[in-house]
């Protein structure tokens, strides 16, 4: 009987041990070393082919669209040349590179008026960026893996039609490869722009901007705060994966910046333990060749 008393002993502790363990393994979350940075806000960033040749990126946003609906469009790259925009894209995707275009941003005109309206401009972006054919693609015949919304402005009408109307796209593109949709809401939930863009489930990825919102941004005087925050959005969001939006130096935005030793050791541990982490996304490729954030990131994302 004692004998038989400490096989079950052993066998419960070290039933106890693996449980331990995996609730350990649990907890420290996971790393997907998936980075994505914003481009075209500055000639000084150098080109979008620079970055790709980096290493450092997974995904690279070109910014921004900033004129759309009512039949009218503007695309803002600052300075860069356009005519080299699209073999670069092109220079990306043979990398495995990721090319969207993000529409919106906090400065410029735009707005959807009606659900006829966002189809247009869904119609618009098939045929100038993605998989269709007009003869005025700004890009020449590179086409872009997707879109971006960063919705900052007018009002938060109609951008859920709009998202349904580009997925539908998806399989049209040459190879039946699908249009990737991510977003950039704020972290005050939810986005008061494109709360119900998201409740579509139609975006792949949702990078959160932890920044600028002192409210959710993260610090070590907030950090409840901040969990409270990624967690309602990750578990708002089953069906993407949510990335941790943030400046890549202290000038990129007005709050939130987290210096990379505190992001490694206090923030990551805390948003890498949700199931739909994705990875990080970072203000913006200028900002990030001049402090190196992402090298010195990269080894804990």
């Amino acid at each position: 009987m004692a004998s038989l008393w400490r096989l079950a002993l052993a066998a419960a502790m070290c039933g106890a041990l693996i449980l331990s363990s995996s609730s350990s393994a649990a907890a420290a979350g996971k790393k997907t070393g998936r980075i994505t940075v914003y481009w075209g806000q500055t000639a000084a960033e150098g080109r979008l082919r620079e970055a790709c040749g980096s290493g450092l990126y997974t995904t690279v946003i070109v910014s921004f669209l900033t004129g759309f609906g009512g039949g009218r469009y503007k695309l803002d790259l600052a300075g860069h040349d356009r005519g080299a925009v699209g073999p670069d894209v092109k220079y990306c995707q043979s990398r495995g590179v990721l090319v969207l275009l993000s529409i919106g941003g906090g400065i410029g005109r735009y707005s959807l008026a009606s659900k006829a309206d966002a189809k247009a401009v869904a119609d618009h972006l098939w045929d100038f960026y993605l998989g269709g054919r007009s003869k005025s693609r700004p890009f020449g015949d590179a086409v872009l893996d997707g879109i971006d919304f960063d919705i900052e402005l007018g009002r938060p009408a109609h951008y859920d039609d709009l998202a349904r109307y580009l997925k539908a796209y998806s399989g049209r593109k040459p190879g039946g490869k699908k249009v990737w949709l991510t977003a950039a809401p704020q972290c005050p939930f939810p986005d008061r722009m494109l709360g119900e863009a998201l409740r579509t489930g139609v975006f792949d990825r949702v990078h959160v901007q932890f920044y600028n919102n002192p409210s959710c941004s993260y610090r070590a005087s907030n950090a409840a705060a901040f969990a409270a925050a990624w967690r309602k959005w990750a578990s708002s969001l089953p069906r993407s994966s949510v990335y941790l939006g943030l400046p890549a130096a202290p000038g990129a935005a007005n709050s939130g910046y987290v210096p990379p030793a505190a992001l490694a050791g206090e923030a990551l541990p805390i948003v890498q333990r949700s199931r739909n982490y994705g990875g990080v996304m970072l203000w913006s490729r200028y900002w990030d060749r001049r402090t190196g954030y992402s090298k010195k990131i990269k080894h804990a994302v």
